[in-house]
Protein backbone atom coordinates (compact mmCIF):
# COMPACT_ATOMS: atom_id res chain seq x y z
CA UNK A 1 0.00 0.00 0.00
CA UNK A 2 1.33 3.38 -1.16
CA UNK A 3 -0.27 7.06 -0.19
CA UNK A 4 -0.09 9.96 -2.07
CA UNK A 5 -1.70 13.37 -0.49
CA UNK A 6 -3.04 15.43 -3.05
CA UNK A 7 -3.00 19.15 -2.00
CA UNK A 8 -5.45 21.64 -2.86
CA UNK A 9 -5.40 25.67 -1.87
CA UNK A 10 -9.14 25.03 -0.28
CA UNK A 11 -9.17 27.14 3.08
CA UNK A 12 -10.22 24.06 4.99
CA UNK A 13 -6.25 22.82 4.59
CA UNK A 14 -4.86 25.85 6.40
CA UNK A 15 -4.58 23.65 10.13
CA UNK A 16 -2.55 21.18 8.50
CA UNK A 17 0.91 21.02 8.97
CA UNK A 18 2.17 19.88 5.43
CA UNK A 19 5.97 18.80 6.17
CA UNK A 20 4.59 16.02 8.52
CA UNK A 21 2.55 14.38 5.45
CA UNK A 22 5.76 13.55 3.96
CA UNK A 23 6.85 11.19 6.35
CA UNK A 24 3.60 9.10 5.49
CA UNK A 25 3.26 9.41 1.56
CA UNK A 26 3.91 11.37 -1.66
CA UNK A 27 2.53 14.88 -1.59
CA UNK A 28 1.34 16.65 -4.93
CA UNK A 29 0.49 20.02 -5.10
CA UNK A 30 -0.55 22.95 -6.66
CA UNK A 31 -0.11 26.28 -8.19
CA UNK A 32 1.07 28.91 -5.61
CA UNK A 33 1.77 25.93 -2.75
CA UNK A 34 5.08 26.23 -3.58
CA UNK A 35 5.50 29.77 -2.16
CA UNK A 36 5.57 28.05 1.10
CA UNK A 37 6.38 24.47 0.68
CA UNK A 38 7.74 22.16 -1.82
CA UNK A 39 5.57 19.00 -2.16
CA UNK A 40 6.88 15.80 -4.14
CA UNK A 41 5.30 17.15 -7.24
CA UNK A 42 4.09 20.68 -7.77
CA UNK A 43 1.04 20.69 -10.82
CA UNK A 44 0.71 24.18 -12.14
CA UNK A 45 -2.04 24.12 -14.97
CA UNK A 46 -2.78 28.11 -15.46
CA UNK A 47 -0.01 29.90 -17.87
CA UNK A 48 0.94 32.96 -15.41
CA UNK A 49 1.43 31.43 -12.41
CA UNK A 50 3.06 28.11 -14.24
CA UNK A 51 5.45 30.35 -16.09
CA UNK A 52 6.83 32.24 -12.58
CA UNK A 53 7.01 29.34 -10.96
CA UNK A 54 9.43 27.92 -13.90
CA UNK A 55 10.94 31.25 -14.05
CA UNK A 56 11.44 31.32 -10.22
CA UNK A 57 14.13 28.40 -10.88
CA UNK A 58 11.67 26.09 -8.94
CA UNK A 59 11.11 23.91 -11.64
CA UNK A 60 14.52 23.28 -12.01
CA UNK A 61 15.58 21.42 -8.23
CA UNK A 62 11.31 20.21 -8.22
CA UNK A 63 9.73 18.00 -10.29
CA UNK A 64 6.89 19.93 -11.58
CA UNK A 65 4.09 19.43 -14.44
CA UNK A 66 2.50 22.11 -16.50
CA UNK A 67 0.23 22.12 -20.07
CA UNK A 68 3.27 24.33 -21.80
CA UNK A 69 6.67 23.83 -20.17
CA UNK A 70 9.31 26.27 -21.27
CA UNK A 71 12.21 24.24 -22.72
CA UNK A 72 15.29 24.31 -20.49
CA UNK A 73 13.77 24.84 -17.51
CA UNK A 74 12.90 21.51 -16.51
CA UNK A 75 8.69 21.26 -16.20
CA UNK A 76 7.59 18.06 -17.58
CA UNK A 77 4.45 18.03 -20.04
CA UNK A 78 1.19 16.85 -18.55
CA UNK A 79 -0.16 13.85 -19.89
CA UNK A 80 -2.34 13.87 -23.52
CA UNK A 81 -5.20 12.29 -21.72
CA UNK A 82 -6.05 14.94 -18.66
CA UNK A 83 -3.93 18.10 -20.72
CA UNK A 84 -7.31 20.50 -20.45
CA UNK A 85 -7.88 19.48 -17.04
CA UNK A 86 -7.48 21.47 -13.75
CA UNK A 87 -4.47 21.69 -11.37
CA UNK A 88 -6.00 19.76 -8.48
CA UNK A 89 -7.47 16.95 -11.27
CA UNK A 90 -4.14 16.41 -12.75
CA UNK A 91 -1.98 16.42 -9.66
CA UNK A 92 -5.01 13.15 -8.76
CA UNK A 93 -4.41 11.86 -12.18
CA UNK A 94 -0.43 12.07 -11.55
CA UNK A 95 -0.93 10.17 -8.16
CA UNK A 96 -3.52 7.65 -9.12
CA UNK A 97 -1.08 6.96 -12.66
CA UNK A 98 2.10 6.73 -10.47
CA UNK A 99 -0.65 3.95 -8.46
CA UNK A 100 -0.66 4.81 -5.28
CA UNK A 101 -3.28 2.80 -3.65
CA UNK A 102 -4.67 5.65 -1.11
CA UNK A 103 -5.08 8.80 -3.08
CA UNK A 104 -6.11 12.37 0.27
CA UNK A 105 -7.96 15.30 -1.68
CA UNK A 106 -6.85 17.91 0.84
CA UNK A 107 -8.05 21.11 0.63
CA UNK A 108 -10.24 20.02 -2.34
CA UNK A 109 -13.66 21.86 -0.50
CA UNK A 110 -15.49 23.06 -3.60
CA UNK A 111 -17.33 25.52 -1.64
CA UNK A 112 -17.05 28.96 -1.04
CA UNK A 113 -16.73 29.91 2.09
CA UNK A 114 -19.64 32.17 3.31
CA UNK A 115 -20.60 32.96 -0.57
CA UNK A 116 -16.71 34.01 -1.10
CA UNK A 117 -14.51 32.89 -3.12
CA UNK A 118 -12.36 30.12 -0.88
CA UNK A 119 -8.43 29.76 -1.82
CA UNK A 120 -6.23 30.21 1.27
CA UNK A 121 -4.08 32.27 -1.59
CA UNK A 122 -7.06 34.62 -2.01
CA UNK A 123 -6.11 38.00 -2.37
CA UNK A 124 -2.35 37.53 -3.84
CA UNK A 125 -0.95 37.56 -7.04
CA UNK A 126 -3.07 35.19 -9.77
CA UNK A 127 -6.03 34.68 -7.62
CA UNK A 128 -9.57 36.58 -6.84
CA UNK A 129 -9.94 38.69 -4.04
CA UNK A 130 -11.40 36.98 -1.13
CA UNK A 131 -14.85 38.76 -1.04
CA UNK A 132 -14.83 37.52 -4.77
CA UNK A 133 -17.78 35.12 -5.71
CA UNK A 134 -16.74 31.61 -5.53
CA UNK A 135 -15.43 29.89 -8.16
CA UNK A 136 -17.45 27.37 -10.49
CA UNK A 137 -16.82 23.89 -9.40
CA UNK A 138 -18.12 21.53 -11.88
CA UNK A 139 -15.57 21.15 -14.34
CA UNK A 140 -13.28 20.15 -11.00
CA UNK A 141 -16.14 17.56 -10.25
CA UNK A 142 -16.52 16.12 -13.53
CA UNK A 143 -12.61 16.12 -13.77
CA UNK A 144 -12.35 14.31 -10.48
CA UNK A 145 -15.01 11.71 -11.45
CA UNK A 146 -13.47 10.48 -14.87
CA UNK A 147 -9.77 10.39 -13.31
CA UNK A 148 -11.98 8.07 -10.14
CA UNK A 149 -13.09 5.80 -13.69
CA UNK A 150 -10.11 6.15 -15.39
CA UNK A 151 -7.95 4.17 -12.29
CA UNK A 152 -10.47 1.53 -10.38
CA UNK A 153 -7.01 0.14 -8.49
CA UNK A 154 -6.81 3.36 -6.06
CA UNK A 155 -9.28 4.38 -3.19
CA UNK A 156 -10.00 8.29 -3.14
CA UNK A 157 -10.42 9.21 0.14
CA UNK A 158 -11.56 13.24 0.42
CA UNK A 159 -10.75 15.24 3.83
CA UNK A 160 -13.64 16.88 4.64
CA UNK A 161 -13.46 20.35 6.46
CA UNK A 162 -15.57 23.11 7.68
CA UNK A 163 -15.24 24.51 4.35
CA UNK A 164 -15.52 21.52 2.25
CA UNK A 165 -18.96 20.80 0.33
CA UNK A 166 -20.70 17.41 -0.22
CA UNK A 167 -20.34 16.23 -4.02
CA UNK A 168 -23.42 13.47 -4.51
CA UNK A 169 -21.67 12.07 -7.78
CA UNK A 170 -18.30 11.21 -5.61
CA UNK A 171 -20.15 9.45 -3.30
CA UNK A 172 -21.78 6.96 -5.94
CA UNK A 173 -17.73 5.49 -6.67
CA UNK A 174 -17.06 2.52 -5.51
CA UNK A 175 -13.25 3.31 -3.93
CA UNK A 176 -14.33 6.92 -3.20
CA UNK A 177 -14.56 7.82 0.90
CA UNK A 178 -14.10 11.03 2.98
CA UNK A 179 -12.35 11.06 6.30
CA UNK A 180 -13.06 13.86 8.96
CA UNK A 181 -10.12 16.69 9.35
CA UNK A 182 -9.75 16.00 12.63
CA UNK A 183 -9.32 12.98 11.85
CA UNK A 184 -7.04 13.11 9.43
CA UNK A 185 -4.59 15.30 11.83
CA UNK A 186 -4.64 12.86 14.44
CA UNK A 187 -3.45 9.96 11.89
CA UNK A 188 -1.12 12.06 9.93
CA UNK A 189 -0.15 15.37 12.06
CA UNK A 190 0.35 14.44 15.43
Amino acid sequence: MTRAFVVGNGVSRKTVDLTKLKAHGTVYGCNALYREFAPDVLIATDRPISEQIQRSGYSEKHLMYTRKPIEGLGARRIAETYWGYSSGPVAASIAASERHSDIYLLGFDMAGVNERFNNVYADTEFYKRSAANPTYTGNWERQLLKIMQDYPDSNFIRVHGPTTAEIEQFARQTRYSRMDLGEFLKIFCS
